[in-house]
């Protein structure tokens, strides 16, 4: 992976799954700049969180609220037809639970991310992205929605105007519409480290994301991410966090 003359001067924000119960948390926050802390949905606790939280202080890693469907037996990845306002009520709990915890921890809440089969769904049905961007906004008007660039999540939240931070994935493969491929295919996910620096690069060199995404569940999840900064930096793609 040579320079890229077009790379020169362009910034990104790396986040990462995290409070999931995998184990190499603390391995991967010095290399990230935002943590998606897992909210007991799909992954987690009230313990975790708190752990997870000190963990982003200790790094100054920018924190953000991981929601789920509540889909412990398939980690939060079983698609669920909710009505809207049922799905608000989900998502403004996990909220406001994680901003307690941070709260009391005297940190800051900074993003919110879905995750898993909500992340998705909310992506092509406007309903439940605007059930979403209905609950961030309740908690604070200053809280960043990521969601997947140019889907029914970004259009949403602008149009609910709070700030959003359009995502792509580092180690997902995508269909033609832009969506990711099911993880029920085969190649949906990016299994070599050189490969997911390389999606990466041309990721951010289309210049439509704001955030790049390295999951903490992949099994390769560390040296992905130690790879990916070191071409980043080879490149000159600075990474910073994404500002509230």
């Amino acid at each position: 992976m040579e320079d890229d003359a077009h790379l020169y001067e362009m910034k990104i924000d790396l986040n990462c799954d995290l409070g999931e119960g995998i184990g190499n948390d603390e391995a991967i926050m010095p290399f990230i700049t935002s943590a998606n802390i897992a909210c007991g949905f799909h992954a987690g606790d009230e313990s975790t969180m708190r752990e997870t939280i000190r963990l982003a202080k200790k790094y100054n890693v920018k924190i953000g609220a991981h929601l789920s469907w509540d889909d412990r037996e398939n980690f939060g990845r079983k698609e669920m037809n909710l009505s809207a306002d049922e799905a608000e009520k989900i998502v403004l709990y996990q909220i406001e639970l994680l901003a307690k915890i941070c709260k009391e921890e005297n940190a800051e809440l900074t993003h919110v991310k879905p995750h898993g089969a909500l992340y998705n769904q909310s992506a092509r049905d406007i309903d439940l992205a605007n059930a979403i961007a209905r609950a961030v906004k309740t908690v604070s008007e200053d809280l960043i929605l990521v969601g997947l660039a140019g889907s029914r999540s970004i259009e949403a939240g602008i149009k609910m105007k709070i700030k959003v931070a359009g995502e792509g994935f580092a180690d997902r493969r995508y269909n033609p519409d832009g969506s990711l491929m099911s993880r029920s295919l085969v190649g949906a996910v990016i299994d070599s480290p050189v490969e997911v620096a390389y999606h990466a690069l041309q990721l951010i060199q289309g210049g439509k994301i704001d955030t790049l995404c390295l999951h903490g569940d992949h099994v390769n999840a560390l040296e992905n991410i130690k790879l990916l900064r070191n071409v980043l930096e080879k490149n000159d793609v600075e990474v910073v966090a994404i500002k509230k």
